[in-house]
């Protein structure tokens, strides 16, 4: 099942960074989650599955940015300042 999300979810894909989900595919029982998300800084649009993905943090929600994603970012980082 293909589910459009309106309003996009603001999501972090590990190893790829910041996005905002654009929909979700539920392939059934014996598959991950989906999700189709255009990713901030690179406009590309990854489908990533479900043990890729977090949640931004959120400071009105009390939700604080996960480890996970502080060292995608990390990550991330040093690799763009790592000459090619």
């Amino acid at each position: 099942m293909f589910t459009q999300l309106n309003p996009p979810i603001p999501l972090h894909i590990i190893g790829k960074g910041d996005g905002h989900a654009l929909a979700v595919i539920d392939y059934g029982q014996e598959h991950n989650l989906i999700w189709v998300t255009a990713i901030d800084e690179t406009g590309e649009i990854w489908c990533s599955p479900n043990p890729e993905v977090r949640m931004q943090a959120n400071w009105s929600m009390g939700r604080p940015r996960s480890m996970a994603v502080a060292a995608s970012k990390e990550t991330l980082r040093r690799q763009a300042s790592t000459p090619a």
